[in-house]
């Protein structure tokens, strides 16, 4: 019988992922509302819109059952991933902690990190803990809270470049690749090399993680990697060409919110095809990536320049000056760069029982100058991601559901 049962979710995780998408659904509904979607309607591909819609129907033992509606979905288009690519960072720095299998290492061991390659920097300090030091576990929050890219930094070193790819493919997806720190310029052989990295209990040194080299290649057949008529170079002088993305990140839609999926509904998925997560990891993403900023103590965030919706694209646009619905958590990772904004999320309310997954891509550069600051952010691309997310959800307030979602697990003391 048990292993009747694991067959049984094999197959059933196997048809979920090979299950094509609905493309009319969202097209229709995005028509229904010229108010609101008109301006991108007529510009999808300028835009670069994609989007992917999922629902939640839960059988008799909470399992969830997923069906997908998609919006000029490509994983061949391409778009920069931005701060997308954090999340699956911090899972396989979790996922490493574990399998080290080093005795007394934990989220909050202190996390010195060294530097012995051109462009590397030192980390011996972090004012944001309890206890003024880094961690695997503050660099987490501050990930989850604010999308810091210098916590992910720190992770990209702690975990190395060659096995976050291999993480990648382990867990199906294949078209991403993870091949650089953010915001410092990371490019060439510098990304290639990660830090040593020392780690503490007290005065007792536990581990030490040496410099990694990782000397492969990830090559990637997209589209798109050449956009826009100029840029600016490091030194602020315009270039006029197109700006290459050919050795940026890569992170498809569809891969994010198979991320995400395989994060939050981890029982849709046989034992083997899990993250080696344990409670209390899921406890602790959990409970950080739906934490609005101004409720954490440590790291500490504070108005005017965090607000409880600064991490929140979907559903709330970013706006500093959003109504808050104390029923409604969003469990999400957004990006944020060069034009684009992308949201990858799980939207909850726990009275109604409202669930569904949304992730969603949007880029305006209307003078096509990359590296300027001047994107159509608070004017085109944020809208877009608060008026989907509010429209599916009045949508999803109003389907029909056979079993209501017990959600106990997603809850969490702020």
């Amino acid at each position: 019988m048990k292993n009747f049962c694991i067959l049984l979710l094999s197959m059933l995780s196997l048809n979920t992922m090979a299950q094509q998408t609905d493309t009319v659904f969202l097209k229709n509904l995005l028509e229904s509302h010229p108010e609101l979607f008109a301006g991108i309607l007529k510009h999808p591909v300028h835009n670069e819109v994609q989007i992917l819609y999922t629902q939640i129907d839960r059988d008799e033992h909470n399992i969830p059952h997923f069906t997908s509606y998609s919006y000029r979905l490509n994983p061949n288009r391409y778009f920069y991933p931005a701060s997308t690519v954090k999340l699956p960072t911090l899972i396989f720095a979790l996922e490493k902690m574990h399998e080290l299998n080093v005795k007394g290492l934990t989220r909050e061991s202190a996390m010195i990190t060294d530097s012995i390659y051109r462009g590397q920097t030192c980390v011996t300090k972090d004012t944001s803990a309890k206890n003024g030091l880094p961690s695997i576990g503050n660099y987490g929050k501050k990930i989850l809270l604010v999308s810091d890219n210098d916590a992910y930094n720190r992770l990209y070193e702690f975990v190395g470049r060659e096995e976050i790819n291999k993480k990648l493919q382990k867990y199906g997806l294949k078209d991403t690749r993870i091949v650089g720190r953010l915001a410092i310029g990371d490019g060439d052989d510098r990304a290639r090399h990660t830090n040593p990295i020392r780690f503490y209990n007290g005065n007792k040194l536990i581990y030490t993680k040496p410099e990694q080299v990782d000397n492969n290649n990830y090559p990637v057949n997209v589209e798109n990697l050449l956009q826009g008529k100029g840029y600016l170079d490091r030194n602020d002088k315009l270039v006029m060409k197109p700006f290459d993305f050919t050795d940026k990140n890569v992170y498809p839609l569809a891969d994010q919110q198979a991320v995400l999926k395989r994060l939050m509904f981890p029982e849709a998925f046989p034992k083997e095809e899990r993250f080696n997560l344990t409670d209390d990891d899921y406890k602790f993403i959990y409970k950080y990536m739906s934490m609005y900023p101004t409720e954490s103590e440590h790291p500490t965030y504070h108005r005017p320049e965090y607000y409880p919706a600064y991490c929140k694209f979907l559903f709330y646009g970013s706006d500093s000056s959003a109504v808050i619905n104390p029923d409604i958590r969003i469990f999400n990772k957004i990006g944020d760069s060069y034009g684009y904004d992308i949201d990858n999320a799980y939207i909850v309310n726990f009275k109604t029982k409202t669930e569904f997954l949304l992730s969603a891509v949007v880029q305006s550069n209307e003078d096509g100058i990359y590296n300027d600051n001047k994107y159509e952010y608070t004017t085109v691309c944020l809208p877009f991601m608060k008026n989907i997310a509010q429209v599916l959800y009045q949508y999803e307030l109003n389907r029909s559901k056979k079993q209501l979602p017990k959600l106990s697990r997603y809850k969490a003391k702020y």
